[in-house]
């Protein structure tokens, strides 16, 4: 498969690549995130369209299965965890003050919708840290109007209170660690970016309003016979593929149904925009 990176840009600012990590342990990664977790957690449903699978490596109760995130600061590992010795090497490596970790898959055709991440952990400062193990070049970050394809080989830093949406275009399936950590000398060190891989970003381009109003109209169409669900994901694919405003792909989906006179339909829209990106 050809990459999806036509026109390379910067990295914003939310993003970063980070250390690059040893082969040997990439490989060790690797095999351990292909081989040893099983029953996989489907969790925020309302954030995703069904593709999207997480564990947990360290949390508050030792449970994989616990997956909603929340202020952990003396997390304990899982039984997950226990079995992983290359995932267990790399983490005391970083030397980061862990407040949650996990593995997350991101299965083909997967969309994770535009939203903000640590909205209800308002009083400490902290970071996210992605380090891929299995990924495609259809597999990418968007945010501020740009997709990033974190690459297998680093440590990627995302600032996640920032809008933005991940998908997984065509597979196969994509996993990574990630690490939520706290605030410290550890990660001030860790957070010196290097140079990111040739073809990593790309700047979407602006969608013209023809373009918006021909995928306001298939929605419209599609929701008037009953496939209400195709009808908003119509919508709110369309943050992966252009440059849009914040929130612009939830307003598309509350106007159509306010022009169908649908109003509670409308509202719900309204008030899940809210939730996602932490207007609420």
């Amino acid at each position: 498969m050809t990459s999806t990176f036509m026109n390379p840009t910067t990295l914003p600012a939310d993003v970063a690549a980070l250390r690059r990590l040893d082969s040997g342990l990439m490989e060790r990664l690797r095999h351990e995130a292909l081989t040893v977790p099983q029953d996989w957690v489907v969790e925020y449903g309302d954030y995703q369209n069904g593709g999207w699978h997480t564990l947990s490596l360290l949390n508050d109760s030792g449970d994989p299965r616990d997956v909603t995130i929340r202020d952990c600061p003396q997390p304990q590992p899982t039984a997950l965890l226990e079995r992983m010795r290359a995932v267990q090497e790399l983490i005391a490596e970083l030397g980061v003050r862990v407040m949650w970790a996990r593995l997350a898959r991101l299965d083909a055709g997967a969309f994770l919708w535009e939203h903000r991440d640590y909205g209800e952990l308002t009083t400490t400062e902290r970071h996210r840290l992605h380090v891929p193990l299995v990924t495609n070049s259809s597999a990418y970050l968007v945010l501020g109007g740009t997709k990033v394809h974190m690459s297998v080989g680093r440590v990627w830093r995302l600032t996640p209170t920032s809008p933005h949406g991940v998908c997984n275009r065509y597979g196969p399936s994509r996993v990574h660690l990630i690490i939520d950590c706290y605030a410290d000398d550890a990660f001030a060190s860790l957070n010196h970016s290097e140079a990111p891989d040739p073809g990593t970003a790309e700047r979407l381009p602006e969608p013209e309003q023809a373009q918006l109003d021909e995928a306001v109209a298939i929605a419209t169409g599609l929701a008037e016979l009953g496939y209400d669900h195709a009808a908003e994901t119509t919508l709110l694919e369309l943050f992966y593929q252009y440059a849009m405003p914040e929130g612009r792909a939830y307003d598309l989906i509350t106007g159509m149904y306010t022009a169908l006179r649908r109003d509670d339909d409308a509202r719900r829209w309204h008030a899940k925009k809210a939730v996602m990106l932490g207007h609420a």
